[in-house]
């Protein structure tokens, strides 16, 4: 199963595809600019993985706290993909990640404590 995690909350804008055997991740400036091209940023990091969008099955997205427009955008897109896709999303918080380990969302998920569809960002004042 293929897992895209997408992390726009902090400093830095975060994707990272967790399947059954591999893992890929990348860091980009959250910026303007990037954020604006949030999706061709996406679809980039897909294809230089030879990742299909239709192998992904699950979205799990950074509610916050962080930037408003970032995180705004994350949501936007992930949502979109469970619109066109039919992709599940999952919300999470920046809190619920402790040095840097995604693999706990996982965990989560499997245990049932992250919800389906269930997205309540909150932004940094």
């Amino acid at each position: 199963m293929n897992n895209l995690i997408i992390d726009a909350a902090g400093e830095k804008i975060f994707l990272k595809i967790i399947s059954d055997d591999k893992e890929y991740n990348i860091k980009v400036d959250n910026s303007r600019e990037n954020f604006d091209e949030l999706v061709k940023i996406i679809f980039s990091f897909l294809n230089k993985n030879d990742i299909d969008l239709s192998k992904i099955h699950n979205v799990l997205v950074n509610q916050g706290p962080g930037k408003y427009t970032s995180i705004r955008s994350a949501i936007s897109i992930a949502k979109a993909l469970n619109i066109s896709r039919n992709i599940n999303i999952y919300g999470y918080y920046s809190t619920q990640i402790t040095n840097n380990d995604y693999y706990i969302l996982l965990k989560l998920l499997e245990e049932g404590r992250l919800t389906k569809h269930f997205i309540q960002p909150k932004y940094s004042k």
